[in-house]
């Protein structure tokens, strides 16, 4: 029975179950996440033997007057904040738009969907292409408009707008997929409805498939921002190694990685790990603060 109360038995039957997932996410998402809070709060420590010497908040300091920390955190807010509403916003048009054309859905679904399939490297020489100075198409693309070639990836003024392009265009896919599930489970009898009561496009739009899309939209906000919150790969591919002319890309996990692995300062790798994990913690809530008020306004519990 589906409905049945849980027992001692069901819940014991349940938990045998569930069992390899618990030790599995335990030792490879529970353990070192709390091994990262411990490390951060490490003063003088060697890594290798695994001793401690202080504990204390020195990371923390330290991080809170590193000028690179401070650039890497503006760029990550920058890129959740720019990036994550444009595509949002572009895959929920792009969504409506395939949902439109019944025809021609699963041709645009596989188009949209192959940027997240594809590999990161391949992505990121590919629009280190598209960038190029000269030769690049974008810069040939402006320049029919009149506008002179822009030196994208080595200007420290337009590198992190090329950085934002790429994970628009990159985060496009699995969103759209995402957005055409929750338009395929809107019952269509609304839209009739409020078709027959006078309701133009953008009041259907507004008060019928938007709060109806209010779940699917939260999940993709929290995702799409996760993701940018965690941007590396699109750097390192992009600029090939580095991140990118004066730091101008320089992200949190980019910042991360040089701790970690360049510098060997894992001490301060671990603190800027929390510092990601309690930024990425307080948006996850805010934006489910926000879902929660939201229903309560639609009527919702």
């Amino acid at each position: 029975m589906l409905n049945a109360k849980p027992s001692v038995k069901s819940t014991l039957k349940a938990l045998l179950y569930l069992t390899p997932f618990l030790i599995i996410t335990g030792i490879f998402a529970v353990w070192p996440l709390i091994h990262a809070f411990l490390i951060s709060s490490y003063t003088h420590y060697n890594y290798y033997t695994n001793q401690v010497g202080a504990i204390g908040w020195g990371n923390f300091v330290t991080l809170w007057h590193d000028p690179t920390f401070q650039l890497a955190c503006r760029n990550t807010l920058l890129l959740v904040l720019i990036v994550m509403p444009i595509t949002v916003l572009l895959s929920l048009l792009i969504a409506l738009g395939i949902n439109h054309s019944r025809h021609l859905a699963g041709f645009f679904r596989t188009i949209y969907f192959l940027p997240f399939v594809t590999s990161t490297v391949a992505i990121g020489l590919v629009w280190n292409w598209l960038f190029r100075l000269d030769g690049g198409l974008l810069n040939r693309f402006l320049g029919y408009f009149g506008i002179n070639a822009i030196d994208w990836l080595n200007d420290p003024h337009y590198a992190l707008a090329a950085l934002m392009v790429v994970c628009v265009w990159q985060g496009l896919g699995v969103n759209i997929i995402l957005f055409l599930a929750g338009l395929n489970h809107i019952d269509q009898r609304y839209a009739v409805i409020a078709t027959l009561d006078g309701a133009s496009p953008w009041q259907r739009f507004t008060n019928v498939t938007g709060p109806l899309l209010l779940p699917i939209t939260v999940l993709i906000v929290v995702n799409t921002s996760i993701t940018n919150f965690k941007v590396f790969d699109q750097v390192y591919a992009l600029f090939h190694g580095t991140a990118g002319p004066s730091n101008a890309d320089l992200t949190l996990m980019y910042y991360l990685y040089q701790k970690f692995y360049v510098e060997n300062q894992f001490t301060l790798a671990a603190a800027s790990g929390v510092v990601l994990f309690v930024l990425v913690g307080s948006l996850t809530l805010l934006t489910y603060g926000y879902y929660r008020h939201r229903r309560r306004q639609l009527g919702g519990r």
